[in-house]
């Protein structure tokens, strides 16, 4: 198994050259040249010998000779990555580079708007804007009708058509009607930065001690005579800046800021993921089930999660083995705590919004999801399914489903693999607090690409586990490109065939099902690397 300690200074070093690798030549024993070639995490050694062959190995722990090399190879990766490092802003800088940037672009935004057809804003804020507006002034066409809703004398905010989400985020933009316009891009932008600070304290308060505790301990055991270490100090000021720079790859990703400062609500759910994951790697199970809680109260499918973590519970105070020792790791008093103390908080959630503005609430907010049948184009390949199920006229009425058809429109078509694979995945490696992140980042992965509707947004709910895996991954340089490249090559070629479509007017949307399956093989492939590179 690779050494996770490496991870992000090899990182570093390709990403500030330029994703460029420098080779460093060692002399060896007898008479045996080394090149060393950087990855992500560990080396891989092409192997030169007299007779002037090659062979290629890679350094495994256990292995003497190995570990020896890797660690004479990673002083001299430590010494360039820490000169890399130090030209890495502190992270208060970068908080406050980010705030700016973000301040800057809702400020731009508004001109922008007033000034071009194509809105910079996200048309769900306008629909946010407006359900608020509703909350705020309720009419006797439009009322909360929930049992306790004379009580509050608040409007519905789904009287705006295609509010589809909890109530509380229209309250939370109220002060769209009274301050400005713009206070919930100002909102979601400041719960980005917020983000970022759990992020960070993640990253320096346990990810970063993990990995180099146990870096340091293959070191120490390789070397018969270890050299001197740096300084507490020095190692506490590298961890730092490392976790800085790992964090400015969130906040500075213009998927980021682009979709908070346009005017999405989605920076706030992975506030409450975040502080999710942060707990539980704290150990603190009763406010990880509170915010696992409140995230699937806000968008269903943080749910999901729960599994990973009953996973680990289960592990910690599970008693004895064979099946009895399994049946009281997975039911026993702290999974059960946990399972009740998350359903509360999410029923207890819900029945609050219930008694205010009733029926309406569960229909737009959780039951519309369950049967939704969308046949507009998006990434995923199930929408040219249910659209050949639709009529074909706008005048025409949906048919009564037969056969293939009924097949084809069953939520269950979509539902099921998604399901299986992403419960399955938090069943199979949510069983250790140490691959936590690692678990949440397959399972939220393999949940959007075989989602049966799946926009860009839905992107940002895997890459925000990215800067928390990257010192756990051993991928060498190439094959990191290739897949980024893949990734990003792969939206590409669907948004050129959607461009033919919604700007052209043309009929593509067979070649738009082929790119969606393009993508999601293409994603399983990227998924599939990211499994085999995991060395936590």
């Amino acid at each position: 198994m690779h050494n996770g300690g490496e991870g992000v200074d090899a990182m570093l070093r390709t990403l500030s050259f330029g994703f460029q690798v420098s080779l460093f030549r060692l002399s060896w024993t007898r008479t045996v040249t080394t090149e060393l070639g950087l990855t992500l995490d560990g080396i891989c050694f092409n192997v030169r010998t007299k007779a002037g062959g090659w062979t290629q190995a890679e350094n495994r722990l256990g292995h003497r000779e190995g570990a020896s090399l890797q660690v004479g190879a990673q002083r001299v990766m430590s010494f360039h990555s820490d000169r890399v490092l130090q030209h890495v802003p502190s992270f208060s800088n970068i908080l406050l580079i980010s705030s700016l940037l973000r301040v800057a672009l809702i400020v731009y935004s508004e001109w922008h708007d007033a000034h071009s057809i194509v809105k910079y804003t996200d048309v769900d804020y306008r629909v946010f804007s407006d359900a608020a507006r509703f909350v705020l002034e309720p009419s006797p066409e439009n009322r909360a009708e929930g049992p306790l809703a004379a009580y509050f004398h608040v409007g519905s905010p789904y009287t705006r058509a295609t509010y589809r989400y909890t109530p509380l985020l229209a309250v939370l933009l109220a002060p769209n009607e009274w301050l400005h316009p713009s206070f919930g891009k100002f909102v979601f932008a400041a719960v980005d930065i917020l983000a970022g600070v759990i992020m960070y304290n993640l990253l320096v308060s346990i990810i970063l001690p993990d990995v180099n505790a146990r870096h340091m301990a293959s070191a120490t055991s390789a070397e018969k005579h270890p050299s001197s270490a740096p300084s507490a100090a020095e190692k506490g000021n590298t961890m730092r800046r490392r976790a800085a720079f790992l964090v400015s790859l969130h906040l500075l990703s213009p998927l980021v800021f682009t979709i908070s400062t346009r005017g999405s609500s989605e920076s706030v759910l992975s506030l409450f993921v975040l502080a999710t994951l942060y707990y539980a790697l704290k150990g603190n199970w009763d406010l990880c089930a509170v915010f696992l809680g409140l995230s699937t109260h806000w968008k269903i499918y943080p749910f999901i999660y729960g599994v990973a973590c009953l996973g680990v519970i289960g592990r910690q105070h599970g008693l004895g083995g064979g099946r009895a020792g399994y049946l009281r790791s997975i039911v026993n008093g702290h999974t059960v705590r946990f399972a009740l103390i998350s359903g509360l908080t999410f029923v207890g959630l819900g029945a609050t919004m219930y008694a205010i503005w009733g029926q309406p609430f569960l229909d737009e907010s959780y039951l519309y999801h369950l049967h939704r049948l969308d046949h507009r184009h998006n990434f995923s390949p199930y929408f040219y399914l249910v659209y050949l199920t639709y009529p074909s006229g706008p005048g025409e009425h949906l048919p009564e489903a037969t056969g293939w058809k009924r097949l084809l429109r069953s939520p269950l078509t979509s539902f099921v693999p998604q399901m299986a694979l992403a419960l399955g995945t938090g069943l199979l490696f949510g069983r250790n607090m140490q691959h936590l992140v690692f678990t949440w980042t397959v399972q939220t992965f393999v949940f959007v690409v075989f989602n049966k509707v799946c926009t860009s947004q839905y992107f940002l709910w895997y890459t925000l586990f990215l800067p928390l895996l990257l010192p756990q991954l051993s991928i060498p340089w190439r094959r990191a490109l290739a897949y980024g490249a893949v990734w990003i090559g792969t939206q590409a070629l669907w948004l050129s065939e959607a461009y033919k479509l919604e700007f052209l007017g043309q009929n593509v949307f067979f070649g738009l099902w082929v790119r969606g399956l393009i993508y999601v093989v293409g994603n399983c492939w990227v998924l599939a690397g990211i499994m085999e590179g995991y060395v936590g």
